[in-house]
């Protein structure tokens, strides 16, 4: 099936994109309300950049009523955020982050999730989270008609669960399998590590 994308309007568009570009990584967005609530939220349009510096990319559209979403304001204004990567058992409660709800209405309230604070750092992180990356905003930029915001974060720090870790040769190695990601795919399709497999690096 050949599907014609210039024919097609932007929600048609974004549920095959979403439904092919899989799996997702998902950031879970921590950062801060101009009122000092928090704001937790999910975002599968995201990804690693760049590694000098340390860069990860979130592309954010607009709320359902075409307001702007508080991550992009708060990270506008207050330039500080926790991207974690929750693990599979989150699922429920990662999805929950993503409803809409007034400015300044925690999701960490709403849903009784544990912070736990962070040496030097003006944001706590999730308690049970494996992966936080501790990021400030690098660069902004908007795309698209809509427009779409893209944000660049810079992480400052890596937080990674100690059970998950191993240092081998001078290097660190992350066990991926201890941390088993929840991934996004289409619609309301979510999936873990099923498996991992290991092949011979390209020379």
């Amino acid at each position: 099936m050949n599907i014609q994308l210039n024919d097609m309007p932007s929600t048609a568009i974004y549920h095959l994109m979403t439904q092919t570009v899989i799996p997702r990584p998902i950031a879970w967005v921590l950062s801060k309300n101009s009122d000092d609530s928090l704001n937790l939220a999910p975002f599968s349009y995201f990804n690693a950049v760049c590694s000098d510096p340390p860069l990860c990319m979130l592309s954010m559209g607009k709320k359902p009523n075409g307001t702007t979403k508080d991550t992009v304001a708060n990270l506008i204004d207050e330039a500080y955020c926790v991207v974690h990567i929750a693990h599979a058992q989150q699922a429920d409660i990662v999805t929950a982050t993503a409803a809409s709800l007034n400015y300044g209405e925690s999701e960490i309230k709403d849903n009784q999730i544990k912070l736990i604070d962070h040496a030097d750092w003006p944001l706590q992180r999730i308690e049970d989270c494996p992966i936080a990356y501790l990021c400030k905003v690098h660069s902004t930029q908007q795309i698209g008609n809509a427009p779409q915001q893209i944000i660049f974060v810079e992480a400052i720090e890596l937080y990674v669960d100690d059970d998950a870790v191993n240092q081998s040769n001078n290097r660190i190695e992350i066990d991926a399998l201890k941390i088993n990601p929840l991934a996004r795919l289409g619609a309301s399709q979510y999936a873990n590590l099923g498996g991992v497999f290991t092949k011979a690096r390209p020379a």
